[in-house]
């Protein structure tokens, strides 16, 4: 089974996420929105797609129950199996998966703690 097949997201948290943004346009040329982050397109030889950008404010508990200060966002080829086969495998999966108008999501942590969204 295919598993990860790129980059969906990067989020880290800052203490002025607007600051911020702001600093990564101004000297790298980020086209920052007002949701607090980038889309950056792209194309390869099957497939389109996005990966975002954002910074989250320093309290969110989005990233929660990890405490590191960023989450990757993966992209995977199929959502319910691969989160099926990490539960097998013994891994820290999140009961539960959501779909949304920006996709369908479910969430694990690795051994170190850091929460990763697939």
């Amino acid at each position: 089974m295919k598993r990860v097949t790129g980059i969906g997201g990067i989020f880290f948290k800052a203490r002025d996420p607007q600051a911020l943004g702001a600093w990564y346009r101004t000297h790298l040329g980020l086209d920052v929105s007002e949701w607090g982050g980038t889309v950056f397109r792209w194309a390869d030889d099957s497939a389109t797609g996005t990966t975002l950008w954002s910074a989250f404010k320093h309290d969110t508990d989005y990233f929660a129950p990890s405490t590191a200060p960023f989450m990757v966002n993966f992209r995977v080829a199929d959502l319910h199996a691969l989160l099926a086969a990490l539960r097998e495998e013994g891994c820290e999966v999140v009961d539960k998966a959501e779909e949304s108008e920006y996709g369908r999501f479910g969430w694990g942590r690795d051994p170190g703690g850091n929460k990763g969204e697939l």
